[in-house]
């Protein structure tokens, strides 16, 4: 299930995301930031750092999980929540579903690489063995604009 909307207030763990997002552009990465929440506690906070060390897979989200499973022992974060600034892409997607997040909450979409509600849609297929409640657009705009800026800069 997806709701969609841009009027959400922008509750504190997006604003810590959107923080981390603002200091990976600071250091030259994509400005994508992750948070991962449970029973109202920050478990991990994560940004995107794909450039140094050079890893592929460094993606926030996927950060901020492995972070989350270490703090709390356990490779299934049930009972989580997860913020991200941007639409997760199919590689980050699939692993929310495996480490089984209850609920993602994402800024701004992303149509040329998302895979939640663009691109593969993988809470959507048969294979998917867990899709987590979806609400998107909150903190969209700030999002969005990090983005923009941070590409702005480099053309």
């Amino acid at each position: 299930m997806t709701t969609q909307g841009t009027r959400w207030p922008v509750p504190r763990p997006m604003q810590t995301a959107l923080e981390a997002a603002r200091k990976a552009a600071d250091a030259g990465e994509v400005p994508v930031g992750a948070v991962i929440v449970k029973d109202g506690e920050v478990v991990a906070v994560a940004a995107n750092a794909t450039r140094s060390p050079p890893d592929p897979t460094g993606h926030a989200e996927m950060r901020a999980i492995r972070m989350a499973a270490e703090r709390l022992g356990d490779d299934r974060l049930k009972g989580c929540d997860l913020y991200v600034t941007l639409e997760p892409c199919a590689m980050c997607a699939g692993a929310i579903a495996h480490a089984r997040i209850a609920r993602l909450y994402y800024g701004a979409s992303d149509p040329k690489g998302g895979g939640v509600e663009h691109g593969a849609r993988v809470f959507e297929q048969d294979q998917c063995l867990h899709a987590p409640e979806v609400y998107s657009g909150m903190g969209e705009e700030e999002a969005a604009k990090l983005l923009r800026d941070f590409f702005k800069a480099r053309r």
